[in-house]
């Protein structure tokens, strides 16, 4: 029985999962580990106190933002990302002992690893149907069950969770892309930011106006006129009407930053929701380039001449 003491973390599970490996490499040792069925579970426990952070993949480098995430994050009381971690993606064609590659007529999967593995299937199983599933261990575990027709001869995983399940290889490095790498992050209740590292990253959800053109310019000078860099920007539907989206936006810098803030500050001006989702360090942990007259210095400095102005101290 764990300690009363000892943190929780949930994760898209169940046991087997690319996230399950993700949350390993963040996750404090001794860490209780809470398997549940899908993305939306894993943040309401956060949101519910039942656990104290979830990971959960928000990026593939290949089918790019996990949407079940980007939407979650936003749709009721706010979590923050606190950290990310990437996991290489490799995946089997796993089944019960004794599958050969004639007899699957269906394969289960998660969605973004379907995606991932559709060109090896269409050359190896031109023929074979697709169900989806929540995970990509989900459907192994369902398989392993000696005692149950899950409607599938075989799943697409990762080799831990094959093995955990006692599932056979029917193939191996069945990925289209062999350097494809998911995105994780840590998801946590908001708090005290962190400090700025140099290296750090800082996730917003900007929804535009509907009735202005030039919105999305207006949008990104916000950003363009501090300096502030985007690694990532992706439209999603609001959801109540055709026409009307938000963006789910990375940023080069931290909000501790002058720079970010002011650019904060003015799309907090022009847009009608602006929600911040964290700042934290990058997982290549490389230095953000600063333009020259945005740094925490030329800010302040312009700041005091202003001041100076006001005084009548510099004319």
């Amino acid at each position: 029985m764990p300690d009363a003491d000892t943190p929780t973390w949930s994760f898209l599970g169940p046991a087997g999962t690319f996230t399950e490996m993700a949350l390993r490499q963040v996750a404090p040792t001794g860490v209780v580990l809470d398997a549940c069925q899908d993305v939306p579970t894993a943040l309401d426990h956060v949101r519910s106190r039942l656990t104290e952070a979830a990971v959960v993949p928000i990026e593939n480098s290949v089918e790019g933002g996990v949407n079940a995430t980007l939407d979650n994050l936003v749709a009721s009381t706010p979590l923050v990302i606190a950290a990310e971690v990437a996991v290489p993606v490799t995946f089997v064609l796993a089944g019960r002992p004794g599958t050969t590659l004639e007899q699957v007529a269906a394969v289960s999967t998660h969605p973004h690893a379907w995606a991932q593995c559709r060109g090896w299937v269409r050359r190896n199983l031109p023929e074979v149907a697709y169900v989806a599933a929540t995970s990509t261990s989900a459907p192994a575990r369902a398989l392993a069950d000696p005692d149950q027709d899950p409607g599938f001869q075989a799943v697409l995983c990762n080799p831990l969770a094959a093995q955990d399940y006692g599932l056979e290889v029917i193939a191996a490095g069945v990925a289209d892309n062999p350097d494809a790498v998911t995105r994780f992050v840590k998801v946590t209740r908001p708090g005290r930011v962190g400090q700025v590292t140099g290296a750090d990253k800082t996730t917003l959800m900007v929804q535009l106006p509907h009735d202005r053109s030039g919105a999305l310019l207006d949008m990104l000078e916000q950003f363009s006129a501090r300096g502030v860099n985007l690694s990532r920007i992706e439209s999603r539907p609001v959801g109540d009407s055709l026409g009307r989206y938000r963006f789910s936006i990375d940023v080069e810098g931290h909000v501790r930053e002058e720079r970010v803030q002011a650019a904060l500050i003015g799309l907090h001006r022009t847009c009608p929701v602006v929600r911040f989702l964290g700042s934290y360090p990058r997982l290549d942990a490389r230095p953000v380039v600063v333009p020259a007259g945005t740094s925490d210095k030329d800010f302040m400095v312009a700041r005091s001449w202003v001041a100076d102005l006001l005084e009548g101290r510099a004319l």
